[in-house]
C-alpha cells in the first residue's frame, strides 16, 4: 500500500522519542528514548487519512481505524519532531499568500455561526467536563494538590488581582464564557460587570447564573459582538477569546478595546499563543484539525502579533506577562479526566461514539501542545496612558516595564 509506505518512511525519520506501531502481526519499532508512544492501527484507512496531516490523524481516530492507550504521547512525539515539517512549511508559506488574502474576514455574521458551532454544543456537556466555576479556559496550579475549581478560583483572583478591581471600577468583559468571571469579580470586588458574548447558550446560562448569585444590580450581559460595543470603561478582561477574532482582525479587536477604556484604564488579555516561527505556517494551514472540527476559523495569535498589533493600532502599552502553558497541560487533563470519568452519560446526552472520540482527541492534542509548549498561554496587562501600578506582585511573572 503506498500510502502505508510513505507513512512508514516519513516516520522512521523520528529523532526525539519513540514509537510503536502494531498493524495484526507487523510490528514497527521507531525511534528511541521519551516520550514513547504506541499505536494499533486497526484498519489500513488510517494510512490514507494519515497524508492529509493532523485533520486525518484525527478524523481516523474519531472513525476508529487507529488507537492509543496514550493519545497524549503520540501527539507529543509528533509535536517534538515537527521542525523539519514547520521548516517545509515556512518555506511555502508565502505561496500562499494570495489564498490568505481572498479569505473573507470575521464579520459579525460568520463569527456568530462558528462560535456556535463551538460553544452551543450543549451546557451538559461543557456542565460535565468543567468545574463548579464553569472557566473554560487554563486554570492556575500555585501548587500541585490544588484541586482544579481551586485552581479556577486561583486564575480569577489572578486577573482581579493583575486589574486592581474595586467595588469603584465598572469592567467589561468580552467574551462572557459561563458567567465565571463577572460573577466572581462582582461577588468578590464588589464591581460593576457589563459583560458581552454572542453564545446564545452561554449568555441564557449566565443570566440564570447572575441572577441566582444575587448580583443582577452589578451585571449586565450583552449580546453584542465586540465591535458594537459602546462607552467607557475602568477596566477592560478578555479571557481566551483572541482565538476566535480571526487573524486580519486582530488591530480592529486591539483598537476597539483602547476605545472602549477611559484614560489611565488597562486591560487583562489571556490569551493562548502559538510560536511566533509557526505562527504565519499555522494561520496559512485552513484545513487543520482545530480549525476544522473544533473552533471553525480560529486563528492563534503570536506575542509578536499581539504586540506588533497593540503598538500600531492603540495608545496602550504592555506592562505585565506572565505565561503559565504547563498549568494549561494539567487543566486539560482534569477536564479529561472529568468526561471520562463517566462515558456512559456523554452518551446518554445523545453524544455518539464518533465525537466522543473526536473530543478527546481534542483534549489530548492541546494537552500535548502545551506539554511540548508548542503553544502558551499567557496573561498581558495593557495600560492606557496614565495607568499606575496597583501594590500587588505576582507569582512567577514575567516582567515588562513597570511591574503591578
Amino acid at each position: 500500500m503506498i500510502a502505508r509506505a510513505i507513512v512508514l518512511a516519513a516516520l522512521r525519520r523520528i529523532r526525539h522519542g519513540s514509537l510503536t506501531v502494531v498493524e495484526g502481526s507487523h510490528r514497527h519499532e521507531l525511534g528511541s528514548g521519551e516520550p514513547h508512544a504506541m499505536v494499533h492501527v486497526g484498519s489500513p484507512e488510517a494510512w490514507t487519512a494519515l497524508l492529509r496531516g493532523s485533520r486525518g490523524l484525527a478524523e481516523s481516530y474519531a472513525a476508529g481505524h487507529w488507537d492509543s492507550p496514550d493519545p497524549v504521547a503520540v501527539i507529543r512525539v509528533a509535536a517534538r519532531n515537527a521542525g523539519a515539517l514547520d521548516r517545509a512549511r515556512r518555506a511555502i508559506a508565502p505561496l500562499r499568500e494570495p489564498l490568505q488574502r481572498m479569505t473573507p474576514r470575521n464579520t459579525p455574521w460568520r463569527s456568530r455561526q462558528d462560535i456556535a458551532a463551538h460553544y452551543d454544543l450543549g451546557n451538559e456537556l461543557f456542565g460535565l467536563m468543567l468545574d463548579s466555576t464553569m472557566m473554560y479556559s487554563s486554570a492556575y496550579f500555585e501548587h500541585a494538590d490544588m484541586t482544579l475549581e481551586e485552581a479556577s478560583l486561583a486564575k480569577l483572583e489572578l486577573v482581579c488581582d493583575k486589574l486592581d478591581l474595586g467595588p469603584d471600577d465598572h469592567v467589561l468583559e468580552i467574551g462572557t464564557g459561563w458567567g465565571g468571571f463577572a460573577v466572581h469579580a462582582a461577588l468578590a470586588r464588589g464591581c460593576r460587570v457589563t459583560t458581552t458574548t454572542i453564545s446564545r447558550e452561554q449568555r441564557a446560562y449566565t443570566l440564570a447564573r447572575v441572577h441566582a448569585a444575587g448580583v443582577a444590580d452589578r451585571v449586565a450581559v450583552l449580546d453584542q459582538d465586540y465591535r458594537d460595543l459602546r462607552g467607557r470603561y475602568d477596566k477592560l478582561a478578555s479571557i481566551e477569546m483572541i482565538e476566535a477574532v480571526g487573524h486580519k482582525d486582530f488591530g480592529t479587536f486591539f483598537a476597539r478595546c483602547a476605545d472602549l477604556l477611559v484614560p489611565g484604564g488597562a486591560m487583562l488579555l489571556q490569551a493562548i499563543t502559538i510560536d511566533d516561527r509557526a505562527y504565519a505556517v499555522e494561520r496559512s494551514s485552513r484545513t487543520s484539525f482545530i480549525r476544522t472540527h473544533i473552533f471553525p476559523n480560529g486563528c492563534l495569535p503570536s506575542l509578536e502579533v499581539i504586540a506588533r498589533n497593540v503598538a500600531d493600532r492603540t495608545d496602550m502599552t504592555l506592562v505585565h506577562m506572565e505565561d503559565f502553558g504547563l498549568d494549561y497541560a494539567e487543566t486539560l487533563r482534569r477536564w479529561r479526566a472529568n468526561v471520562e470519568r463517566d462515558p456512559e452519560r456523554l452518551a446518554g446526552l445523545g453524544y455518539d461514539q464518533r465525537f466522543r472520540r473526536m473530543w478527546r482527541m481534542y483534549l489530548c492534542y492541546c494537552e500535548a501542545g502545551f506539554t511540548e509548549r508548542r503553544i502558551g498561554v499567557a496573561q498581558l496587562l495593557l495600560a492606557k496612558p496614565g495607568w499606575r501600578p496597583p501594590a500587588q506582585r505576582q507569582r512567577g511573572s514575567s516582567r515588562v516595564g513597570s511591574p503591578p
